[in-house]
């Protein structure tokens, strides 16, 4: 059964927030910070939650984004993960990115970076990361 998760897209100034991952799916890429919804939870406070469990980061939530599905297969093809991720944009409040929880780093990068895919990072990070700056003007 599909896993309902979220992304934490926190822009400030011309750098976007950036975590590179501990643990697969993706373990070794840059991605959002984000993690699996609770039960009970809104996925506005999960995104703020999995911020500043992975960064110490805190913000307000702002506008959540369309979701998109994230499925990976193993060797002999079978789905290894599956998550329905939802992105919310979130303005940053206070703090410099640390990494923890399952976050081998956290760093502000230069969007302009990421728009053109220049670390390695997960699937669509730019697709994501273009979609929140335009809701934000």
């Amino acid at each position: 059964m599909p896993r309902l998760a979220v992304l934490a897209v926190v822009v400030r100034g011309d750098q976007v927030l950036l975590v590179r991952r501990a643990n697969p799916p993706d373990a070794g890429l840059w991605g959002f910070p984000g993690g699996k919804v609770d039960w009970g939870e809104t996925v506005e406070a999960a995104a703020l939650r999995e911020l500043a469990e992975e960064t110490g980061i805190t913000a307000r939530s702002g506008p959540v984004l369309a979701g998109a599905d994230a499925i990976s297969r193993d060797d002999a093809g079978a789905v290894a993960f599956h998550y329905h991720l939802v992105a919310v944009v979130c303005h940053w409040q206070d703090g410099e990115p640390e990494a923890a929880d399952d976050a081998l780093d956290a760093a502000w990068v230069a969007q302009a970076d990421v728009l053109a895919r220049a670390l390695p990072m997960s699937a669509r990070v730019e697709e994501v990361l273009a979609r929140a700056l335009a809701v934000q003007g």
